[in-house]
């Protein structure tokens, strides 16, 4: 149901630009998230995204590089990943935050995880 695009290989300090694109259902109505899984790591959250779009949040890591948006519209949630490093290596997944007992960034408040799209910046 969402469909994560946009990865592929980088030099560090390049640019990328991800998409997620949700089918069968709206997800519009619904803050989002973008988490990045490394090798042999466990998933961590990278930014989220209000309902509206008006507030946004992000991980300490990705502060100042990284813009999530979105455009309800298109039931589409963005990610602008800029000076890419190559610790940002990772497959990058998308989700809905559909629970609230936790903060934004706790991975067990999101549901519908796409296949994810892997971003490769090597050293």
């Amino acid at each position: 149901q969402l469909q994560a695009s946009g990865g592929g290989l980088v030099q560090a300090g390049g640019s990328l630009r991800l998409s997620c694109a949700a089918s069968g259902r709206t997800f519009s109505t619904s803050p989002m998230g973008w988490f990045r899984q490394a090798p042999g790591k466990e998933r961590e959250f990278a930014a989220a995204i209000s309902v509206s779009g008006g507030t946004a949040y992000y991980a300490d890591f990705v502060k100042g590089r990284f813009t999530i948006s979105r455009d309800n519209a298109k039931n589409t949630v963005y990610l602008q990943m800029n000076s890419l490093r190559p610790e940002d290596t990772a497959v990058y997944y998308c989700a809905v935050r559909r629970r609230y007992s936790g903060g934004y960034d706790y991975v067990g408040n999101y549901d519908y995880w796409g296949q994810g799209t892997q971003v490769t910046s090597p050293a």
